[in-house]
């Protein structure tokens, strides 16, 4: 499971952004928010930096928690 920080993120259009940008990446990815801490938690095969890559295709910039 990776944790990632996302400041930027703060409703749901954020959440539905992320996660359809992480879904192009793996289309099997589990992805959990917490909009209140503005983190997502990633259970993916993907190592950590594809996710990032991922999330900043979606439009938002993240870094490890």
């Amino acid at each position: 499971m990776t944790k990632l920080s996302v400041p930027e993120m703060s409703c749901g259009h954020c959440k539905s952004s992320i996660e359809e940008a992480i879904a192009k990446a793996d289309a099997d990815a589990k992805v959990s928010f917490d909009l209140e801490n503005r983190t997502i938690s990633v259970e993916s095969s993907l190592d950590q930096e594809a996710l990032i890559s991922a999330v900043k295709e979606g439009g938002y910039e993240s870094s490890p928690v």
